[in-house]
């Protein structure tokens, strides 16, 4: 897979996990462990191909090492994605940012950046957001 392989809307979806994982520049493990649940049992991953993940990872990384990066890979996204699952991809990424107990700093500058790309009410981006907080709260 090179940067000039249109993505898949699944690629689109681990794409934007990923960048969330990597946005701090310390992709922990929490964060993979939820990037390969949701592929392994969500049901808008039914027949992906985990063996891409890899790929995938590469492209990204190779994607951020030049200049627009960022930029060139929301085009990718929104390429790639239906209207119809920002709120998922947006839900995606929550849960990835919130996988090691916190979001702060550049994951959350980069949900920011996810929500204003993807054009999501902010109502719903925080219902989104609250939600993932939710699912990851400790005793």
């Amino acid at each position: 897979m090179t940067i000039d392989t249109p993505l898949t809307a699944q690629d689109a979806l681990i794409a934007l996990m990923i960048t969330v994982s990597a946005s701090d520049e310390n992709i922990r493990t929490a964060e993979l462990v939820k990037i390969n649940n949701a592929v392994n049992h969500l049901p808008v991953f039914a027949g992906y191909d985990s063996e891409r993940l890899p790929n995938m990872s590469q492209m990204l990384f190779d994607l951020f090492e030049q200049e627009d990066g960022l930029e060139a890979l929301f085009g990718l996204v929104r390429d790639a994605l239906p209207d119809r699952l920002y709120e998922t991809a947006y839900a995606l990424a929550c849960d990835v940012a919130a996988a090691d107990g916190s979001i702060y700093g550049p994951e959350a500058r980069m949900l920011e950046e996810i929500r204003y790309e993807l054009d999501l009410d902010r109502l719903h981006a925080a219902a989104i957001e609250r939600g993932a907080r939710a699912r990851h709260m400790t005793v």
